[in-house]
């Protein structure tokens, strides 16, 4: 008898804690997170629909927008549910992805780096949404920024949606110039680029030491935010491969004079002090409120439209502008490059309709909508790229710079020439390397991979 009370007694534990842990996920499932994890909001009434996950590397502010996006289709698609989930990543760096993939255990959308699709397709993570996307409109091909579509391709194939582009312009702060002397006026943009010598001479008037040597307010770091290889290879008049001959360029002349630039620029400064004061002010995992463009430790630097986004949030009060990239020479032609991200599946979702009909329409009007209004980039849908209602006046910039915008070849190693270019360039700040140097070993390291595609056309 004894010991049939303790079997009841034990069970009767085990049901609680079953009706403790299951009350625990009903209340955790209620709850939205936008700072990282997942949201389990879904529409009401939706227990029976197909649920898929969506993830992200993307964090604050823009998983904010990314994640009303996600509560909009809920609301108005009961029979998908979208759960959404950010995880670490960047640009280059899919390492969740990859893993999630590979154990079976993959989402059903993810948010990849547009020109990096090529190289995610060749290594099998993406799905191949040829026919999918066909069945819901034959005519998208037409229907997008021709540059956006085209990296969502690899090898005639379409893997994925182009979701939003961007444009780099120079942000400068107008009090910090005012501080040292320099009238905000002489950047307007009505003016046109002022050069990159100009840009000198009033970045050393900011430039200020302590007494150890040591850089409290810098006027412009090439390097910083958006100051790519892409950024200054294309401002120089660089190709960054020819993909009729199959081949990376990145001893391009207008790429090493680009790589130059960079190498004297931080050798002026002092590569050691330019690197203390980066440390200090522009940590890796900064808060954004901590950005030294925000604090008046920055006066200039060259970033994207999606810092709009930043800057209203939190920094409302700081009297900002932005302008054209300096040009090499006076009278120069302005120049940029556009980036933006796509929405893909990876291989092995078992619920591959219904995240395309997500996809599909976060990437169509409704989704790419509010994508724009509130995170400041820029549509690829050609259908509202025009839609004035949907644009801040501070996107007039970026708006203008797509009609003379760049963009990164798309290749089938876009994210290693991209991360052997970076190398190349913290080798050139460093002044550890000459840029020819540099250059010359990302072509070793990344040529050899590439050739295993060939012919790309």
């Amino acid at each position: 008898m004894k010991r049939i009370i303790t079997v009841i007694s034990a069970l009767c534990i085990v049901l609680g804690a079953l009706f403790v842990f299951t009350g625990c996920q009903k209340n955790d499932a209620q709850q939205t997170s936008t700072s990282g994890g997942t949201t389990g909001a879904v529409a009401s009434g939706a227990s029976q629909a197909e649920k898929i996950v969506f993830w992200t590397s993307h964090g604050p502010p823009d998983n904010g927008v990314l994640e009303k996006i996600v509560n909009s289709y809920n609301a108005t698609n009961p029979a998908v549910q979208v759960e959404f989930v950010q995880v670490p990543g960047s640009e280059t760096d899919v390492t969740s992805l990859m893993t999630a993939v590979r154990g079976g255990t993959g989402p059903d959308v993810y948010m990849l780096d547009r020109f990096t699709v090529a190289q995610r397709a060749s290594d099998g993570l993406l799905e191949d949404l040829t026919e999918d996307l066909a069945k819901l409109d034959p005519d998208l091909k037409n229907k997008y920024l021709p540059f956006a579509w085209e990296e969502a391709q690899y090898r005639n194939k379409t893997y994925g949606l182009p979701f939003d582009t961007d444009t780099r312009g120079l942000y400068y702060n107008k009090q910090m110039l005012r501080d040292a002397g320099i009238d905000p006026a002489e950047l307007d943009r009505a003016n046109g680029p002022i050069t990159l010598d100009r840009l000198r001479d009033i970045a050393r008037q900011i430039d200020t030491k302590d007494a150890q040597g040591n850089y409290t307010k810098a006027g412009f770091i090439p390097q910083l935010e958006q100051g790519w290889h892409y950024t200054w290879g294309f401002l120089f008049g660089g190709e960054f491969a020819d993909l009729k001959a199959g081949k990376v360029t990145p001893t391009n002349p207008g790429v090493v004079a680009g790589f130059q630039y960079l190498y004297d620029y931080n050798k002026e400064m002092g590569p050691q002090q330019v690197q203390t004061f980066i440390s200090s002010y522009n940590p890796p995992n900064n808060p954004p409120q901590q950005h030294p463009f925000i604090t008046g430790h920055l006066a200039m630097m060259i970033t994207g439209d999606w810092f709009l986004n930043t800057m209203r949030t939190y920094a409302p009060d700081v009297e900002y502008d932005i302008t054209y990239i300096p040009s090499v020479k006076q009278g120069d032609a302005p120049s940029t490059w556009a980036g933006g991200w796509t929405f893909v599946i990876p291989t092995g979702s078992k619920r591959k309709e219904a995240a395309v009909s997500f996809i599909h329409w976060a990437c169509g009007a409704d989704g790419q909508r509010i994508y724009t209004k509130d995170s400041g980039h820029c549509p690829t849908l050609l259908s509202i790229s025009n839609e004035e209602d949907i644009y801040s006046p501070e996107q007039a910039y970026f708006r203008e710079a797509l009609s003379f915008t760049k963009s990164r070849p798309p290749l089938p190693v876009g994210a290693l020439y991209w991360d052997a270019l970076s190398t190349a360039q913290d080798m050139v700040v460093q002044n550890a390397q000459t840029p020819l140097q540099a250059l010359q070993q990302a072509e070793q390291q990344v040529q050899p991979q590439l050739d295993k595609f060939l012919p790309l056309q």
